[in-house]
């Protein structure tokens, strides 16, 4: 009796023969590469926004600045509660974002002029409040709005003066 080796199942089996030997080959890299195997790696407070904060790519509101996308700083205006926060109505023009850390002549949305942390961490030469030993006990009105935050940042600080 002839035994028939299809095509297709000659080509599944390279196809499983050649991931098996890429996983083995690859296994210690990827080992390595294991967050939980990192915490030895330097933070940069560089790297972070004044507050320990990473603005994300898709944030609605500096997206929609940089893209001068109307529809987006319409989003961001009704998620970040503009109107109750700063009692302004929708006016393109004042509802923009650049981020915290711009080059001077940049204009500072009103969310960045009245950070109280901006203004600390600035106030005291530092790049961002993961520097400053009095985090812990920081009252500002971003803590006590997003305490779990606080305790991110507050974590961020252990491994960046455990370092």
């Amino acid at each position: 009796m002839k035994n028939e080796f299809k095509r297709r199942d000659f080509i599944s089996t390279c196809f499983k023969a050649g991931a098996a030997c890429c996983a083995v080959a690859y296994c210690p890299v990827i080992a390595a590469q294991d967050p939980a195997k990192k915490q030895d790696v330097k933070i940069d407070p560089k790297d972070f926004e004044y507050c320990g904060y990473k603005c994300p790519a898709d944030c609605p509101l500096k997206k929609g600045t940089l893209e001068n996308n109307l529809e987006l700083k319409k989003k961001a205006y009704a998620d970040f509660k503009f109107k109750e926060k700063y009692g302004i109505d929708f006016d393109a023009e004042k509802v923009f974002c650049y981020g915290c850390k711009v080059k001077e002549g940049t204009p500072l949305s009103l969310p960045v002029k009245s950070c109280t942390v901006r203004t600390c961490v600035i106030d005291k030469g530092y790049e961002c409040c993961i520097q400053c030993d009095g985090l812990a006990k920081c009252d500002k009105e971003l803590w006590t709005n997003f305490p779990k935050f606080k305790e991110t940042v507050i974590e961020m600080q252990k491994k960046y003066k455990a370092v």
